[in-house]
């Protein structure tokens, strides 16, 4: 892929990542009587989860996958700010799981979904990503050997983890506009429902271009730079 190309790829995904952050923050701060349950004290919980599972989680960790790909600098600078950046993300991942489960009805209350048992099997795979990634490409103790051993699975788990949390996204998001069309009689084509839908697909677009531009070869060369970077 020539680098012109390339860049592109890049401009569209950081394009994406706004218009999707833009849309959470819309749906969150304009529409927030979709987010008060059975009591206003868990307004500010469920506020926080769609804001720290989109935007630190899904966009930051996103970006943190293609730091390799076009950040200047020496390779073990790529590697500590890629390191630190999907430390971020996992923290906004753990933090906004815990939101959810801080309700006055229990940890349990909201743990029965789909959405639920897929958001909290990712966030704890992309936790042991994390450490297996600090542990095989950090540490400087590593064997090369071990590390090239380890490499392919981490770049699996890698862009798996990542288009995971884009679907436990897209889950959510179904989830949640069903329950409002059908228990709160929100219109199918009221503007929430599009702010909700154009949400979920401008996240199917950003992760797209996102594992695209992972996988994809530099110019010049027949492998795939990711299996450096994640």
């Amino acid at each position: 892929m020539s680098s012109s190309t390339f860049s592109l790829l890049l401009i569209f995904a950081r394009l994406s990542a706004v218009l999707v952050a833009a849309l959470v923050l819309i749906w969150a701060l304009f529409f927030k009587s979709s987010f008060i349950h059975h009591s206003p004290n868990n307004f500010i919980y469920s506020v926080l989860h769609p804001l720290l599972m989109v935007i630190g989680f899904i966009i930051l960790s996103g970006e943190a996958i293609l730091v390799h790909r076009w950040m200047p600098g020496s390779r073990n600078m790529k590697k500590l700010v890629h390191l630190g950046m999907q430390g971020v993300a996992l923290a906004c991942g753990v933090f906004g799981i815990w939101t959810k489960f801080h309700g006055e009805n229990g940890v349990l209350a909201n743990f029965y979904s789909l959405h639920s048992w897929m958001g909290v099997f990712c966030v704890s795979l992309f936790g042991i990503e994390w450490v297996m990634g600090f542990l095989s490409f950090w540490h400087r103790g590593e064997v090369r050997r071990v590390r090239m051993k380890v490499l392919p699975w981490h770049v699996f788990l890698g862009l798996y983890t990542y288009g995971m949390a884009v679907a436990t996204a897209e889950t959510g998001l179904l989830e949640k506009l069903t329950f409002m069309q059908t228990k709160r009689n929100l219109p199918k084509r009221s503007s929430e429902s599009i702010v909700v839908n154009g949400l979920g697909l401008g996240l199917a677009f950003l992760g797209g271009i996102v594992i695209f531009a992972a996988v994809s070869p530099k110019q010049g060369h027949y492998t795939t730079h990711p299996t450096k970077a994640i």
